[in-house]
């Protein structure tokens, strides 16, 4: 694990989302949606911004920012969307064995939530992003959220 774990995502990527039409109550109709993105590197290679639009939902944008933490060795991702037009609390994670796992605090509505972000899947062509949610500190996840990278050939 260091600064170079997210170097995959740089460049232009297809997504197709998968979203759960609803949060924590048991829902199991998925939205789906295509979306582009576009990742580039920043402060010399310890962090990275990203873009994403969709035309879904009226149309919207997300931007993430990723650091890597260079004395706790750990990634700290932050998200924020035209949705909200605020930042939404940070989930803090690494990269093992091929898997990065990124935990936070969060609310859905007005419960709090454990989020998870995993990344999976990692080839240079392609990746696989999701979220889910524990109102029970992590004993038992709601995957809400499925985003599948397909690189775009430049």
């Amino acid at each position: 694990m260091d600064h170079h774990d997210f170097d995959f995502l740089h460049g232009s990527w297809r997504i197709h989302n998968r979203r759960l039409t609803e949060r924590l109550v048991g829902a199991t109709t998925w939205i789906e949606f295509d979306a582009l993105h576009e990742c580039r590197p920043i402060l010399g290679g310890i962090g990275n911004v990203d873009e994403m639009t969709t035309s879904w939902n009226g149309g919207f944008r997300g931007f993430s920012l990723r650091l890597f933490d260079l004395a706790k060795r750990h990634w700290t991702i932050n998200w924020a969307s035209t949705m909200t037009g605020t930042l939404d609390p940070a989930v803090v994670g690494r990269f093992e064995g091929g898997v990065g796992t990124f935990l936070g605090r969060d609310h859905h509505k007005d419960t709090p939530v454990l989020a998870r972000f995993l990344w999976s899947g990692i080839t240079p062509v392609a990746a696989h992003w999701e979220q889910a949610f524990s109102t029970d500190e992590g004993v038992t996840w709601e995957t809400n959220w499925h985003m599948h990278f397909d690189r775009i050939a430049t």
